[in-house]
């Protein structure tokens, strides 16, 4: 049961970040959702956290694509990868692109209502995380348990 979980969340997930990723990169899906967030990026570039420790004016453009590409190369690992091990380095790249979001949301006194998405998906994704901790803990001790009655049977 607990697969069906983790699966179902990352499939989920991974097609969400796909679909948000597109609409940073492209006005294909909508123009105006794409228009507003190059919009956006303006701000958000003008608060990256590594712009004022590194004295570098990061191009809201490059910000914007790279945070897009990302989205969807995550979003595709998370969705399509059977390693867990890249399933969950692609989790743990969009947390990290979560807490950007929420920071720069507060950065540029955005109203909360604009970053509560990111947080959703924060949690979502931290979500993800401990079911997958859960279920590879529950199939260990079920391998350690395996072992120990398969070692006792043979010494009978």
């Amino acid at each position: 049961m607990g697969s069906i979980v983790l699966k179902s969340l990352s499939i989920l997930l991974g097609v969400f970040f796909i679909f948000v990723g597109i609409t940073k990169l492209t006005p294909f899906i909508s123009k105006e959702l794409h228009k507003d967030l190059r919009k956006e990026y303006v701000r958000y570039a003008k608060v990256f956290p590594l712009s004022e420790a590194l004295d570098f004016k990061l191009p809201s453009k490059w910000y914007r694509r790279a945070v897009g590409g990302l989205e969807i190369l995550f979003g595709l690992a998370l969705a399509l990868l059977p390693s867990h091990k890249i399933k969950n380095t692609a989790n743990i790249g969009l947390l990290l692109l979560m807490i950007l979001a929420a920071y720069s949301h507060v950065m540029v006194g955005d109203p909360f209502d604009r970053c509560a998405p990111a947080l959703v998906f924060f949690f979502m994704l931290s979500g993800r995380l401990v079911v997958w901790y859960q279920i590879s803990r529950r199939e260990e001790m079920e391998r350690s348990a395996a072992t120990q009655n398969g070692n006792g049977l043979k010494r009978e």
